[in-house]
């Protein structure tokens, strides 16, 4: 591919009434015709946020096999980021003439998303996996413009982005563009057939769920103090683990598959939640101080309204037992949602709550083609474009977003939080991401000694976390 050696040095220097409110605000005298790639058109996409995340989901974009489609545009604020994630995609041979980004439309800056979205043409597909805090931001351009959607997970962190997102949700679907959101358990075929059976009621009645990712430090541990001649706010969009207002903190980040697919399995969310948590080992192997905003446990009790609770468990510490698997009990007997990780396969069901072979009663079998839950979700929201079928996964989204920040907020204030006090919570992180420039100040800043707001349940109020 041309320019696939250049060095990196060398390149260019959300419910309904709220929801109506927010999307009117948001999208004000727009009107976009509902255009949409159809049969064996070209379908375009472009890549905003070029993480690993980003990659692989622009790499399993690229593998869909229903018609013919391009990575035409690329864009993050971090050039070598943008530079790392072309390179590895223009190099897979399985991608070959698929790829095509020239430097010029390799957009770097706060303001890339605009000029990556402008390079497509109405139908095509923008990639989102920026961190969460910019995800209102980018969608509301996308739907101005009339291009389909794929965000990362979560999609919000707080109530006020929630409502604005839930706005937007709507307003995508009254264009006719098509959504898909990150949350790839759902596309998990063995558990798509689990779910049927529970909800025929193979289980019987549901009177327990319980969820597990426990394991070491994970991405924000590892933040630092900013390395001198870095801005503050480039550095904490690169440690987006570390800082609420950018993911909503590591438990947003890791938990919310989890959350959502025993959510799924319940077919409710949660109303209340009550919740523990604690920070305990907070030095590096070099003794310095790390400095980001999460609990390293989290203990989460979530109700739902007829009373079932659904217990979700979380660590971030070396040296103890892993842990990262979802169950359910039943009237009828139990399962195994995800054997390991988020979508760890097969699924299974069996008579007692002992969850042993003897007892087994169906385990899942998918055919090796549909194992693959991150290549599953973009053959079905590339198959919606291409037959023009309804497909919006953008308010499941904010709810599995909403649901998960509940859990972190009953965590980091000691109090019971209800669905509606964490839809209505008035706080929101970083009222102006909107605005958010190279010369920027952060919307979080440190105190004297460096140090950032930690989460102190019991002190801090809801209005904070």
């Amino acid at each position: 591919m041309k320019d696939a050696n250049r060095p990196v040095s060398s390149r260019r220097e959300l419910f309904k009434d709220a929801g109506r409110i927010a999307a009117a605000s948001a999208l004000a005298g727009v009107a976009v015709p509902s255009v949409h790639a159809a049969g064996s058109d070209l379908i375009q996409l472009a890549l905003v946020g070029c993480g690993g995340r980003g990659t692989g989901a622009a790499n399993n974009a690229l593998s869909t096999k229903s018609g013919p489609i391009k990575l035409v545009a690329m864009a993050d604020i971090f050039e070598e980021k943008l530079w790392r994630s072309y390179k590895n995609l223009a190099e897979d041979k399985d991608l070959q003439g698929k790829i095509d980004v020239p430097i010029d439309r390799q957009f770097i800056g706060f303001d890339g998303y605009k000029k990556a979205i402008d390079s497509l043409k109405k139908g095509d597909v923008v990639i989102f996996t920026t961190p969460p805090a910019f995800r209102w931001v980018h969608f509301t351009y996308a739907i101005e413009k009339g291009v389909n959607v794929f965000m990362e997970k979560p999609v919000t962190v707080d109530g006020p982005t929630s409502k604005r997102m839930l706005g937007l949700a709507e307003a995508a679907s009254k264009k006719n563009l098509k959504v898909g959101v990150g949350l790839m358990s759902r596309h998990n075929r063995a558990m798509q057939e689990l779910a049927k059976r529970v909800h025929n009621g193979d289980l019987g009645e549901i009177i327990l769920q319980r969820g597990y990712r426990m394991h070491g430090p994970d991405g924000y541990f590892h933040s630092l103090p900013t390395p001198q001649g870095m801005r503050e706010l480039y550095y904490q969009i690169s440690r987006f683990h570390s800082f609420l207002w950018a993911s909503g903190g590591n438990y947003s980040d890791f938990y919310i598959h989890g959350i959502d697919h025993l959510c799924w399995m319940k077919n409710a969310w949660p109303v209340k939640a009550e919740a523990v948590g604690g920070r305990h080992y907070r030095k590096s192997p070099e003794g310095l101080t790390y400095i980001d905003q999460n609990l390293d446990v989290y203990s989460v009790e979530y109700t739902y309204a007829d009373g079932t609770k659904f217990i979700y468990d979380g660590r971030c510490m070396d040296g103890c037992e892993g842990r990262y698997a979802s169950f359910l009990h039943g009237s009828k007997g139990s399962a195994i949602v995800s054997k390991a990780g988020d979508v760890g396969q097969p699924s299974s069901i069996y008579k007692t709550q002992s969850m042993k072979r003897p007892d087994l009663v169906w385990e899942s079998k998918v055919a090796p083609e549909e194992r693959d839950p991150y290549l599953n979700e973009w053959n079905d929201l590339i198959d919606a474009i291409r037959k023009d079928q309804p497909y919006n996964e953008a308010k499941r989204g904010v709810e599995a977003s909403l649901v998960t920040s509940m859990g972190r907020m009953a965590a980091h204030t000691g109090q019971e939080i209800t669905f509606d006090d964490m839809l209505n919570c008035k706080h929101e992180f970083a009222p102006g991401v909107d605005k958010l420039s190279a010369d920027s100040p952060a919307p979080l800043q440190a105190d004297k000694d460096g140090k950032y707001p930690i989460p102190n349940p019991g002190i801090t109020t809801t209005q904070e976390y």
